[in-house]
């Protein structure tokens, strides 16, 4: 990048960058645990409002793909069954995976944890000389906290798909995994542009409107320029199929093709339970995949990349297959079947605690049900951030119906919520951690429950409650997890008479 084009800018703090990013560098980590960050994103009414518009649209529009597809049962019977297929023989096909990839031209390598991804793109984008680099939008290197570590040393990295693109440039967040940019509207998108392209590129025009064609038109103008230099690309990839050695990449808009086809090297960083057993399995996942995440009967952008070819495409290709914390989910007989999600988001799109909280509550790229039960797996349930995500569900049980592979998010949840209080009572998390007042009332049950007579006794103070009260809304009160349930929510007193008063009353006296 010439110096010309090489801008520095100190709007983060006073802190010079190469690339927008939010003040707070890092993914996630060191956020607010759910219940406070929730009760944040709760008073922000904007947000809000642009949450539930875009989450009943796209859960509008993937039911009526779904009813049109008579055979959506079967594809998700058979797409479980593939992904059980991988988890069982996981090591078989990654080595298959990479002996293919390897026989393409592909340089395989494999990565322990993030840092270690992020050591190896910088180490190549370093030997090929480049100091700025293009991504695809990819949710594992948002996991690994890429970026950063380019910033770090010395490369910009520039997001190319348009939500992608409003975050970076709004130093913001993702908080969807398939619309990162979801928690905006259209006249905050102008205002981004209009304030901030000109730091970065090409500005957007003075007059520009929140008209969505100038929006985008000013996106591709602005990114144009980077596409047209940029030597090196950095993705992730939706699918690896053992059997031919192939990258399969999947996306909505055209950029990602622009990133895999005009530069000199690409850099796919991959989870490794994205491998499939053969291009045959492929068909069932691309139709599920795009009915899932955005409502439509396919993707307009399928890639699949076998390897280099002289004088078409990029010249040298490079895979990392990622654990990070992988292979530790895949050792719980309950907690692997998390591993077969395919990033579709349709958990996200139906949850009504997501919707209202937003996905930056969740401390991690991966918000909503997935989020819940994938992040405490990947980062373990002692992590302060991620103790408390087990909780942050209603258990509904709508992501059950709505997964296009079956995973059961509710009986996770459930397992991981018992792994909590366990490691709570080997002293393994310390006692103000945010579930403490949800086990307290859980152990005030265990003890109504326990004696018809503490039952009764619990009976007595509510009827009393609602005495006092008559027939009033109940407000927050001074218990844990109770004042913040009610805080949001309209509650009816408890009624004057139980059953068994209630009983004596019409029954046993007319006896």
């Amino acid at each position: 990048m010439s110096t010309e084009l090489r801008r520095v800018t100190y709007g983060n703090h006073g802190v010079a960058r190469l690339t927008p990013a939010p003040d707070k560098p890092g993914t996630y980590m060191g956020m607010p645990k759910f219940s406070k960050a929730a009760k944040n994103e709760l008073n922000l009414s904007v947000q809000r409002k642009n949450m539930r518009n875009a989450t009943t649209t796209i859960r509008n529009k993937r039911a009526l793909r779904v009813s049109e597809s008579p055979d959506w049962e079967d594809l998700r019977n058979a797409a479980e069954a593939i992904k059980n297929r991988v988890g069982r023989h996981l090591d078989h096909y990654l080595i298959e995976a990479e002996k293919n990839l390897t026989a393409n031209g592909v340089h395989v390598h494999w990565a322990r944890d993030g840092e270690e991804a992020n050591r190896i793109v910088a180490q190549i984008a370093k030997e090929k000389g480049v100091d700025e680099v293009v991504k695809i939008k990819s949710i594992t290197t948002q996991e690994t906290d890429l970026n950063e570590y380019l910033e770090e040393q010395g490369i910009a990295t520039w997001e190319t798909d348009l939500a992608e693109l409003i975050v970076q440039l709004g130093h913001d967040r993702p908080s969807h995994i398939v619309v990162p940019a979801i928690h905006r509207n259209r006249a905050e998108v102008r205002e981004i542009f209009l304030h901030e392209m000109k730091n970065y590129g090409r500005p957007a025009p003075e007059d520009i409107s929140e008209n969505p064609p100038e929006l985008a038109n000013a996106a591709r103008l602005h990114l144009r320029e980077k596409f047209l230099r940029a030597e090196m690309a950095v993705s992730g990839g939706n699918f690896v199929l053992a059997d031919t050695g192939s990258l399969v990449i999947v996306e909505s808009e055209g950029n990602g093709r622009m990133c895999l086809t005009l530069p000199d090297t690409l850099v796919s960083v991959v989870g490794i339970e994205k491998v499939l057993p053969s291009f045959d399995d492929l068909e069932v996942f691309l139709k599920l995949l795009p009915r899932s995440a955005t409502g439509e009967r396919m993707n307009p952008y399928n890639s699949v990349w076998s390897g280099v070819t002289e004088g078409d495409g990029p010249q040298e290709q490079h895979v990392i297959f990622l654990d990070n914390g992988r292979t530790n989910v895949l050792a719980d007989t309950l907690g692997r079947e998390v591993l077969r999600c395919i990033r579709c988001a349709s958990c996200i799109n139906i949850c009504p605690v997501y919707e209202r909280a937003g996905g930056h509550a969740y401390g991690s790229v991966y918000p909503g049900p997935i989020g819940a039960v994938l992040n405490p797996q990947l980062r373990g349930v002692e992590h302060p951030v991620d103790r408390g995500l087990p909780y942050a569900c209603s258990l509904c049980g709508a992501c059950n119906e709505v997964c296009p592979v079956k995973i059961p998010f509710t009986d996770i949840l459930l397992e991981l919520r018992n792994k909590v209080v366990k490691s709570e009572k080997a002293d393994k998390i310390p006692q103000d951690y945010e579930v403490a007042g949800e086990m307290g009332l859980m152990k005030t049950a265990s003890w109504a429950f326990s004696d018809y007579k503490h039952f009764e006794a619990i009976q007595v103070g509510s009827r009393g409650v609602g005495r006092v009260l008559r027939g009033k809304k109940m407000g927050p009160v001074p218990v844990p997890v109770a004042e913040r349930w009610l805080k949001y929510r309209d509650v009816d007193a408890p009624p004057t008479d139980t059953f068994r008063t209630w009983w004596k009353k019409n029954r046993e006296e007319k006896r």
